[in-house]
């Protein structure tokens, strides 16, 4: 929220500075994210001057350029400035820019003024005319002052230029009083009210003057109470629409809003002066002389100020005519067919209350994120819809000629109480920790315009305004006080209590970071992606989906259902930068629903496109494939202390050409395997892709029932056998691994296949070969190789058994 420092403080008696002011606004919990510069004109016109003209005559070689001597006032030599404007001539009083200063025309870049020679004859400077400068938009010929104007004098004093900063604050949605500039004005009066014993008191506008008209024959009626509480109006008369003063022009460039005409600026001058949002309807487009505030049916159709035609919700609010036709969106956006132009005279005002989930709702689900709707849905202040009309019908009135020409309409059928809460300061005190009196806490309370009533030993009863609506527990009234009293005067502790408190083991963020930074070491890149993706990546239809209201970027419309497509995403964005050789890993969440009920899972993802080495004049290209996938999946589980993961094929998998699905002791752990190319092209990728999917929670559950045992190296030296096995086709090696540990018992370090052979003709049909490497060790002794080859003939006749092994 942009709020102009200038503008601020017209409604405070204060002499702050601009950094003075940040800190304050700060510290009351309405945080300066940065303060910039503005200038009624771009530029602000510095380094431009008043000049005299000289002489003037012909460029020697341009009939439409002239050649000028003139007097900027600075005692020097006059300059000589080529110009091409028509009107130029000796003895007037115009606009120069010398050398070094820079331009802000209406239209284009800013450009730096440069010693220049055009067409052989040297320029110094820059003769202006109105557009080139953002002064006005003729652009026929150059700018002629008034001759009393010396030579020297500032262009910025001619044009009373005002300079202003604005504070970028960064306005949390609770609160809904800092809405507006009288709204941050009275935090800041509550401040230094409390801070520096101010006294004086807000400057609010002036309505003194508003005379409201005679009754007419005009009806406003509301039809859903709930999702208007309140709703008032005016009719006004003999309105002439057009440009509005530079003032307020200025006013709303200050903090971001684009002037359209006197009308509509006024409306939004309103809106961030109080926090109140107004329309103005063409009364003449106006069917049946009324209002009805209503719903309309689902699929109705719209055509928005944007000239966008929207199909409408059974939800949506509308302001309609007498004859139950859409004017306007109510609290979100104007319809195109009843908006003000330069040919309206008569109007019909708008100042209403609206309730803030309606608006959100609303607003979310077209897509049209107003500045009315940001202040509706954060819950605007029921109690100055009046106090607003009022502001807008005078300012109409002094800039536009309008007049009144009907009674205040004002249906507000269920007046909104203000919240009353029952505080304890002692409550305060120990919340805060700050040493506040019970005087102290009903004075803050008192600047924030908050109505006490003591009920002694401690107790308040504190009435809220209405335009704090966020405010409705002792927690949040406490929170309010101390904004006022200041964060800073809190006192520190010289000590530091620290609570003992058990936790699960491993602890899943430290077991988080470990594996990380495992995988970093092994040259993997961790990724970080959106949770929001593109339904267009999934098959249309399908209910788990958890679709979103994407205001600031329609495509991305789901939460991730899975972690592989938006790696995927992240690999063609590398792939398409000609990074061919990824390696990426991510720790994320997906997201999945069913039955109404939203569920969220953990997940380890890895990817892998391209070659792992790269390879040079040491050592060969190593591409990544599905056993590196595989080698470092179950690199990763045995740093997790889960030992022996199972790798079974998987016969269908809608994410994979093959793969694994990997499981400890019958729990499934995740799956992995070769993208199919179908999935790749989702996404324009050519290359193999390698994924890996885990589920982190079973992951830090099956580490948390491992127990992990360190054995130091053994001083003796290691035996390994080779042997080649064949086998029936559908032995999978892990029954081979498992049967050579339970033979072996300890004295087997490893087991590891090396090799898979299949030949019809010298194997037989239905038999494969496997090639087995096994690691023998003794702790306590160096083995022999009797002891060692009565272990092999052990585990040959285990495996003839149990699986009808032989050796070839």
């Amino acid at each position: 929220m942009n709020i102009s420092y200038n503008w601020l403080k017209q409604y405070l008696n204060t002499d702050h500075s601009v950094d003075r002011m940040s800190e304050i606004l700060t510290s009351i919990g309405l945080e300066v994210e940065g303060v910039k510069e503005f200038s009624s004109i771009p530029g602000g016109l510095k380094g431009l001057v008043v000049g005299e003209v000289l002489e003037c005559g012909p460029h020697p070689n341009a009939d439409k350029l002239s050649v000028t001597k003139v007097d900027v006032g600075d005692g020097e030599a006059p300059l000589n400035i080529v110009c091409g404007a028509p009107n130029v001539a000796a003895g007037q009083k115009v606009v120069v820019a010398g050398v070094g200063s820079t331009i802000y025309p209406n239209e284009g870049e800013p450009f730096d003024i440069k010693k220049a020679k055009i067409r052989g004859e040297r320029s110094a400077g820059m003769i202006c005319s109105e557009d080139e400068i953002g002064v006005g938009k003729n652009r026929d010929g150059i700018i002629v002052l008034d001759s009393s104007i010396k030579a020297g004098t500032q262009a910025r004093e001619v044009y009373n230029i005002e300079d202003d900063f604005i504070f970028d604050i960064g306005l949390t949605p609770n609160r809904s009083d800092a809405t507006s500039h009288i709204g941050v004005a009275e935090d800041v009066l509550a401040w230094v009210r409390v801070n520096e014993n101010h006294q004086k008191d807000i400057n609010y506008p002036k309505l003194e003057g508003f005379e409201e008209g005679q009754e007419v024959n005009f009806t406003v009626k509301i039809e859903d109470e709930k999702a208007c509480p309140r709703y008032s109006g005016l009719l006004m008369k003999n309105v002439k629409v057009g440009e509005s003063p530079k003032w307020l022009q200025t006013r709303l460039k200050s903090i971001g809003a684009r002037p359209v005409n006197n009308v509509v600026d006024i409306t939004n001058f309103v809106l961030h002066e109080f926090g109140q949002p107004l329309h103005a309807f063409d009364l003449k487009k106006i069917k049946g002389n009324g209002i009805v505030i209503t719903q309309l049916s689902a699929g109705t159709e719209f055509v928005t100020l944007d000239e966008k035609e929207r199909k409408l919700d059974a939800e949506d609010l509308m302001i309609c005519n007498a004859e139950r036709e859409p004017l306007c969106i109510a609290g979100v956006f104007g319809g195109l067919g009843s908006g003000v132009n330069e040919n309206t005279t008569d109007l019909f005002l708008e100042s209403a209350h609206f309730d803030a989930t309606s608006v959100r709702k609303t607003s979310t689900r077209h897509l049209l994120r107003t500045d009315a709707a940001k202040i509706f849905e954060k819950g605007s202040d029921p109690e100055i819809t009046l106090k607003a009309l009022k502001r807008a019908a005078l300012l109409i009135g002094e800039i536009a000629g309008g007049e009144p020409a009907s009674q205040l309409f004002d249906l507000y059928p269920s007046p909104v109480s203000p919240a009353v809460i029952e505080l304890k300061t002692e409550r305060v005190r120990k919340l805060t920790g700050a040493p506040m009196t019970d005087e102290e806490i009903v004075e803050i309370l008192h600047a924030m315009n908050m109505k006490t009533r003591s009920e002694g030993d401690g107790k308040l009863r504190v009435s809220i305004p209405t335009n704090k609506s966020d405010v409705t527990r002792e927690a949040d009234l406490v929170e309010e006080i101390l904004r006022i009293y200041g964060y800073d005067r809190v006192p520190f502790s010289n000590s530091i209590n620290i609570p003992l408190i058990p936790g699960n083991f491993p602890d899943k963020h430290l077991v988080g970071n470990r594996i990380a930074d495992y995988l970093s070491s092994r040259g993997l890149l961790q990724t970080m992606n959106l949770s929001l993706v593109k339904s267009d990546w999934y098959e249309k239809g399908k209910e788990e989906l958890v679709y979103i209201h994407n205001t600031s970027n329609e495509s991305l419309n789901i939460m991730r259902p899975d972690l592989l497509h938006s790696s995927l995403a992240t690999m063609a964005y590398n792939l398409n930068r000609q990074q061919t050789d990824l390696r990426l890993y991510e720790i994320g969440k997906s997201y999945s629903q069913k039955d109404g009920k939203i569920t969220e899972n953990e997940h380890l993802a890895i990817a892998l496109s391209g070659d792992w080495n790269t390879g040079n004049w040491r050592q060969q290209t190593d591409p990544s494939n599905y056993h590196s996938l595989v080698h470092l999946v179950k690199s990763l589980t045995n740093l997790m202390g889960i030992e022996s993961p199972q790798f079974t094929p998987l016969e269908e998998h809608p994410w994979f050409d093959f793969g694994a699905e990997i499981s400890v002791n019958g729990k499934t752990l995740g799956v992995a395997g070769k993208v199919a190319h179908s999935v790749c092209k989702v996404h324009e990728i050519s290359e193999e892709v390698f994924f890996a999917d885990l589920d982190w929670k079973m992951l830090i559950k099956t580490a948390q029932k491992t127990r992990v045992v360190s054995r130091p190296v053994s001083k003796f030296p290691t035996v390994s056998r080779d042997l080649a096995l064949v086998v029936n086709e559908g032995v999978e090696f892990k029954a081979i691994e498992s049967i050579v540990l339970k033979a072996g018992g300890r004295k087997v370090d490893s087991v590891g296949l090396f090799d898979v052979y299949t030949d019809e003709e010298k194997l037989g049909p239905g038999k494969k070969s496997y090639a087995v490497n096994m690691v023998f060790s003794d702790p306590n002794k160096t083995l022999k190789d009797k002891e060692v080859d009565k272990m092999v003939k052990k585990m040959l006749h285990s495996l003839k058994m149990d699986l009808g092994a032989e050796l070839r």
